[in-house]
């Protein structure tokens, strides 16, 4: 049984796609494939069913999955400890990050541990707060980033960034520097997915201040942050977004505070609590503690 053949299954369960998993680990679909066939015909079972749209396991894969996961770890350790440590980490180190630690502070940090660490790779998936906690949670992925405390027993969930969120608008739309909630809600929206953090932050303080969900007229839902800015940008509408964000626009849309919601947010670093991180991602959770500490 080859390492290379039980990553490749690992890989294909976690993104439930052979063209995804080549994607992760910079291998091609016909090698990950090759390597599942030749793994299957070892173990003597079918690992995976491809009948599907998505690529799901069998039975017997699912048994296998979990002591696969620990055997690519195990082996990671292993092969830091007897390298004495950090000192030549390598590898793929999978992160999860929602939209705002995927696009203000999150790069610095890969970079930072990349000049100590040349040989580490990433793989970055950026979505909503709600979609890296699932993941997380299914081992997609050894760290992530979200906008909120997660509650829950089998998670790790660590402070290690703040931020507030603003209101931008078209520059043609006439709003000042600071805006109300009831002057927020003349415009229209465009709105961040459902599991978005900022999303549910705004709403709950929305409703506190006696405002509806309905009250907010909506333009358009969209999942990207990029196209959100242009989209306020074009004149569609107006949007809640990290003042980190906001900040490096360079005036090419309104920026403004709102009254009514000016509490600064935390952002986390969530891990699995009963799973091993490999070497590089453990090396990694420990310099985002030390680097955002300071």
């Amino acid at each position: 049984m080859d390492f290379k053949q039980i990553e490749a299954f690992v890989n294909v369960v976690r993104y439930k796609s052979f063209s995804k998993a080549a994607d992760a680990t910079f291998f091609t679909q016909p090698t990950i494939s090759t390597h599942i066939r030749n793994l299957e015909k070892e173990l003597g079972v079918k690992l995976l069913d491809r009948k599907s749209r998505t690529v799901e396991m069998t039975p017997q894969g699912n048994q296998f999955y979990k002591y696969a996961v620990e055997m690519i770890n195990a082996r990671s350790l292993a092969i830091d400890a007897i390298n004495a440590g950090v000192e030549n980490l390598s590898g793929i180190l999978e992160i999860q990050a929602s939209s705002i630690p995927g696009v203000t502070f999150l790069p610095g940090l890969l970079a930072g541990f990349r000049n100590e660490h040349d040989g580490v790779q990433y793989y970055v998936s950026v979505s909503d707060t709600q979609t890296v906690v699932d993941n997380i949670s299914e081992r997609i992925g050894e760290i992530g980033f979200v906008g909120e405390d997660v509650s829950s027993s089998a998670i790790e969930c660590v402070k290690v960034a703040s931020d507030r969120s603003v209101l931008i608008s078209p520059l043609s739309s006439g709003i000042g520097a600071e805006v109300s909630l009831s002057e927020v809600a003349q415009h229209p929206f465009i709105w961040r997915e459902t599991g978005s953090a900022t999303r549910k932050s705004f709403e709950k303080a929305a409703l506190e201040a006696g405002f509806e969900k309905d009250a907010f007229e909506v333009a358009a839902l969209v999942d990207d942050m990029d196209a959100i800015v242009r989209s306020v940008e074009a004149g569609l509408g107006v949007a809640i977004i990290s003042e980190q964000i906001a900040s490096a626009l360079g005036g090419r849309v309104n920026v403004s505070e709102i009254k009514d919601f000016n509490e600064a947010r935390s952002f986390f670093m969530i891990r699995l609590k009963n799973m091993s991180l490999s070497p590089a991602a453990e090396a990694f959770s420990e310099y985002v503690k030390s680097t955002m500490a300071k």
